[in-house]
């Protein structure tokens, strides 16, 4: 089963990514080996993917983007971003109602 294997954090949660820059759209396309996989249309240039990338799990999660931090990868497909503010159960029901994630699967 596909879980995103997020970790809690006194400040929320630990969101590993599998980003794809340079994609047709800026989409979440599914979870591949613990981590949500994401593809923005922007290149890899100066920040502008990773940028790409926290507007969209800021959007995704309905975060504002101040909540959103990059902790790690900034220069690598392997990401992580902080989610300021939400819970484990927040973030997983949130990607249940958006359909990402099934009720069958708890994130952990």
């Amino acid at each position: 089963m596909n879980q995103i294997e997020f970790q809690s954090v006194q400040d929320g949660i630990l969101l590993p990514v599998q980003a794809h820059a340079g994609a047709r759209k800026n989409l979440v396309t599914g979870v591949h080996a613990g981590r949500m996989k994401i593809s923005v249309t922007t290149a890899p240039e100066k920040g502008k993917a990773n940028e790409a990338l926290r507007n969209l799990v800021a959007e995704t999660f309905d975060l504002a983007k101040s909540q959103v931090s990059l902790i790690s990868g900034t220069t690598s497909a392997r990401k992580v971003f902080l989610l300021a503010g939400l819970s484990l159960k927040e973030a997983v029901q949130c990607l249940v109602n958006k359909q990402i994630l099934s009720d069958c699967e708890d994130g952990k």
